[in-house]
Parts: structure tokens; sequence; C-alpha cells
């Protein structure tokens, strides 16, 4: 089976993405999941440029790594001194790692107008930084910067510029798109040209996503031979991105039969891309192929029904495949396919003709015309679920709550809220400030609730999301229906809950009562109806009458 290598460069090139920052305590952690994964290289930085990057490899060698090679990023010489005088190339060696890449110009216009050399002068910086560095690393690499864009400028420059970087020893020719602008038919014939003039020479693949051709330009690349490729986790990386590792791994293992990273590993990509966007601070894109939240999400009557059947009708892998999962989303276009999917899924074998579930679909339907989205607030839903299966069971009932808003004497605005409870019969009457008032509302409903369920303290709220929703009601404007969605998380999992009302207040009120029954409902090891049970149809029925 052919084989490809890896070389990520989330710790480098992502970190120049557009509010993207990580530490060096970030670096290490990322770098060690990276390995667990079975990348081959990691990249961690230029320890010529900043001390965060140099402090990383010094720190990093307290580390034994099982697959990865830390490799050290740089540039050619300065032009102005020769390469065992260049600071920059200094530290790669002082850096002590047993891999480096460095980028050289193969663009004759960036030559003359960024570097402002000639490009003689240019040949000798690349052959010369390429030929010092050659005896103080294991592996060497050499990024030709602007490649594509340079030979279609001046194809022979650019080859000539491959050909010194060879002659001085790299082991990988790594071609760049570096704008980002390349086509895969025209990439794709640049490089059986190069492959053509240097035929002994191993190739790598760097491309950057500004046409949304990323992951296409890097497929393209190993299929015609390459066996490197250079991306980042999640595709971070300057402008529009790098090549997004998590689309090209699946990809390679599962399309192309080039083994990368193995069957095993594989498994343990989703993961990988939630860990580094949560450690990077950025939201997961749901939309992302193979690893995002919505890669195997399932909303149409028609394609629930289809998949329930056969996955494969609409799934092109196993989502277990790459460590994620289906999942099937409600909503008005929901048919009776998607309630008993996700009665499956809580431990009951319902029949479709069901009165519960039929009962169930059109609250549903009637739920989601007010506004509801129950898509992206399963939470909500589960509740609303085992409400319709007939659990009773209340952990508060709330008797009155009360908002205020003001401003003091130094203008700042003011929010109070008074809430009064009956909490394991007894009432429960508390008031808290809060910076804004449904922060006050959430802190006096704890603070409510807490001394009788103590594991509330473990839950905090993660996200808050408010829209108008003006096609809700004929009205409009300022009487329009308001949707308010809140994340909400503990220490192993994260829930999202919904509420929707005329009343802003009264809809975050919704939504925060959900998302503290799901936490308590989750919690209650002796809640009814049990996950596994047959579903009864007397309580529901008894549920509904009452």
């Amino acid at each position: 089976m052919r084989q490809a290598s890896i070389y990520d460069t989330t710790l480098r090139d992502g970190t120049q993405a557009e509010e993207l920052h990580l530490t060096t305590e970030d670096k290490i952690r990322i770098a060690g999941k990276l390995d667990e994964l079975g990348i081959h290289y990691i990249e961690g930085g230029w320890p010529g440029s900043n001390p965060t990057d140099k402090q990383f490899f010094k720190e990093i060698k307290n580390y034994a790594l099982k697959n990865a090679v830390i490799s050290a990023f740089g540039s050619t010489h300065n032009a102005k001194c020769a390469p065992e005088a260049d600071g920059n190339l200094k530290a790669i060696v002082e850096a002590q790692v047993e891999a480096s890449a460095i980028f050289g110009k193969t663009w004759d216009f960036h030559v003359t107008s960024a570097l402002r050399v000639s490009l003689p002068r240019n040949l000798e910086l690349i052959g010369g930084s390429l030929a010092f560095l050659r005896p103080n690393v294991r592996e060497l690499f050499f990024d030709a910067e602007h490649f594509f864009d340079g030979y279609k400028a001046n194809p022979e420059y650019a080859l000539a510029c491959l050909k010194a970087a060879h002659e001085a020893g790299t082991d990988v020719l790594v071609l760049c798109d570096t704008n980002g602008g390349t086509l895969p038919g025209d990439l794709g014939e640049i490089i059986r040209k190069v492959q053509a003039e240097l035929p002994g020479a191993s190739l790598g693949i760097h491309t950057h996503n500004d046409s949304e051709l990323a992951v296409a330009n890097s497929l393209e690349a190993v299929r015609l031979g390459a066996s490197q490729v250079q991306g980042t986790i999640n595709g971070y990386g300057e402008r529009c991105g790098n090549a997004n590792l998590c689309s090209i791994i699946p990809n390679l293992e599962l399309k192309l039969g080039v083994r990368c990273i193995g069957p095993e590993n594989l498994k343990k990509l989703t993961g990988l891309s939630l860990y580094v966007a949560e450690t990077a601070n950025q939201r997961p894109f749901p939309r992302q192929p193979y690893v995002g939240g919505s890669a195997f999400a399932h909303k149409g009557g028609i394609h629930v029904s289809a998949v329930v059947k056969n996955p494969h009708t609409y799934e092109h892998i196993e989502p277990q495949l790459v460590g994620n999962s289906n999942r099937v989303l409600l909503s008005d276009l929901a048919g009776r396919s998607n309630i008993l999917f996700k009665a499956r899924q809580y431990g009951y074998d319902l029949d479709k003709d069901d009165p519960a579930v039929l009962d169930l679909l059109a609250e549903l339907k009637r739920r989601e015309a007010e506004g509801y989205e129950y898509s992206v607030a399963e939470a909500s839903y589960e509740i609303l679920f085992f409400r319709m299966m007939g659990w009773s069971k209340r952990y508060f009932q709330m008797l009155n709550y009360r908002v205020l808003d003001a401003v003091n004497d130094d203008k700042e605005p003011f929010s109070e809220a008074t809430v009064m409870l009956q909490v394991r019969g007894e009432v429960a009457h508390t008031a808290a400030t809060g910076h804004g008032p449904v922060n006050a509302l959430d802190v006096a409903l704890r603070r409510a609730l807490e001394p009788s369920y103590p594991n509330l303290r473990q839950m905090r709220l993660l996200d808050f999301k408010v829209r108008v929703m003006s096609m809700a009601n004929k009205d409009g404007g300022t009487a329009s229906y308001v949707r308010v969605l809140i994340e909400s998380g503990d220490r192993h999992n994260r829930w999202t809950t919904v509420g929707v009302s005329h009343n802003i207040i009264e809809a975050s009120w919704q939504a925060l009562v959900d998302s503290l029954n799901y936490k308590l409902f989750k919690d209650d090891p002796q809640k009814w109806p049990k996950p596994g049970g047959k579903h009864d149809a007397a309580p529901a029925q008894d549920a509904r009458k009452s």
C-alpha cells in the first residue's frame, strides 16, 4: 500500500490565522495530541522569529514523542551575510531538531520586488542555506514559496530554484501554492513537468485555501506522486487558511487508498479537531467535512427514513471511521422516522403508528412554527420527548419571578432579579444582581436551587444567542417573537436549550429552566423512564390528559 507522510504546520502557519493565538503551553499540548494521532512531522515554529517558538523547542525536549519528528522552520539566509553568520539559520541549529524546513523564493517577481536581489544571487541563497543546514539535521525540506505562480511566470527560473535546492541535499522539495489561486488542472500539469525535469526528487505539497481548492490540490499532488503533504488541523492559517488535514487525511486513507496515519488513529480525528479548536479558543465549524458536528446530520424526513434503513443512503462513509457519529435533527421538516430514530437513542423502541409519536410530531411542528429550533437545541427536545412519554417528575416549580432594570447615579445599567420557587416542598425566595437581566435571573435561579441540588455548581453558561423571529408574527418589529438559545456545559458534556416568547426575558427564562432541568435529569439516578425501557402507551396518555 502506498504511503504519504503528514507534515503538520498548525503550530506555525496555523497561528497566522486572524484571532488565533497559541501560548507555548498550548503548543506543547497540541503537539502531544498530534503525536498520538500518528502525525509524522510537527512544525513547532520559527525559532529565530519570536520567544514563544524558541521556548517551545526548548520545552518539547522534555517529552518523549512516539510517532512525530519535531521540525523547525526558517528562511534562506540574509543576502548581506554568509549562511554561517545568519541568526535565523543559527537559531534552527541551536534548536537541536531532527528536521527542518526553510523557504526560499522561486517566483522571479518576488526575488526582485520583495527580496530585492538578483536572480542568480537568490539561487546562491537557496543552495548556501540548505548546504549549511544539511549536516545539522537528519531530514531537510525546502518549501518552494510561490512555486506555482513562479512557474507560470518564468518556468525556467522556478525550476532552477528547485534544482539548486536538490543539489544542496534537500530530502523533499515542497511545492507551495502560497497565494492559493492555482486550479487543480494547472497544478497537475506543472507537477508532471517538475517530475520530468527532476525524476529523482521527492516532492511535497503545501497549499492555501484562497480559492477553496487547498484540499483538492493537495490530493491531486499526492495522486501524482507527492510523498509529503503539509497542512493544518481545521485548516487554520492566514487569509482563507491552509490545506485542512482533517479533510486530507481521511480522503487519503479512505478514498485514495494512501496510508498515512492508519485506521485506528483515524478514529481519533474528530476528537483531535475539537481539542485543537478548544485549545485555540476557536468555535468548531459544524459543517466541516468528516469531523464537523453536521457532517453526518440528517434533518429531512425522507432522508432520515432512508438512513434508518441503511446509513449509506445519505452518508459517504461510516462516521465512526473518523471518530464521528450521525445525528438526526428535529424540525418542521421532520417525519415519523426522525422521531423513531431519536427515540431509539433514548432507549425506546416505538412503532411509527404509536399515538405518542404522532402527538410528538404534531407538537414539534407546532412549536417550530412559533420559532423553536430543536435541530440545535437537542437538550430541550429530549426534555419534551420524555414529557410526552409520561415523565412527570419536577425538580422545582416556578411560583413567580421579577426582573428590574434601572440606571444608577453613575449612569451604569443595573439589573436585579427576584425568584420564588417551590423546591422539595419548601419555598425558596432569592434575589441577585447581574450583568444584565438574564445574568441576574440566572444567578438568582441558581441561588435558589443549589442548596437542594449542589451538582448545579458544576455547570456553567457557555453561550447566549438571541434572534428576532419576525416571520413568526405578522406584526413584526418589536412585537415579534424572540428566540433565545443557551449553550451550557459541565465537566463532561455540553448542551443547548431554547426558549421562544414575545418577551425576551420570558424566552431566556424558558431556556434557562430547560438547561437546569436537563442537568438535573441527566444526573438523577432515579429518573423515570429509564433509558433502555420499552415504551408503555398508558403513561403518555395520562400525561397528555393532565
